[in-house]
């Protein structure tokens, strides 16, 4: 039941990652994401380094969200980024997971 404009945009491979990138996530099993998960990285100016307030349960997928908009800052704009995370298990997670 996804609008046909919003289809494209559920697939990871459709917001221009690196094949590298790609293939991490593919080897992790995420080929595409939520619906909620790429209208936030369409609200607004999002992509252009606006602000984005969101809230989903636990384990919904927030963190993925998160990582995009900050993969494409970075290579976009070649300038660093702070992810900043709860817990001290997903922050040694996300790093082995980003490197």
């Amino acid at each position: 039941n996804v609008p046909e404009d919003l289809t494209d945009k559920l697939l990871l491979a459709s917001w221009g990652l690196p094949k590298a990138v790609l293939d991490k996530y593919h080897s992790l099993g995420v080929v595409q994401m939520f619906e909620w998960q790429a209208e936030c990285l369409m609200l607004g100016q999002v992509l252009e380094g606006k602000n984005l307030v969101y809230s989903a349960p636990t384990s919904a997928g927030k963190t993925l969200v998160a990582e995009l908009l900050i993969l494409k800052r970075v290579l976009e704009t070649r300038k660093k980024a702070l992810l900043i995370l709860p817990f001290v298990s997903v922050a040694k997670e996300k790093k082995c997971y980003l490197q």
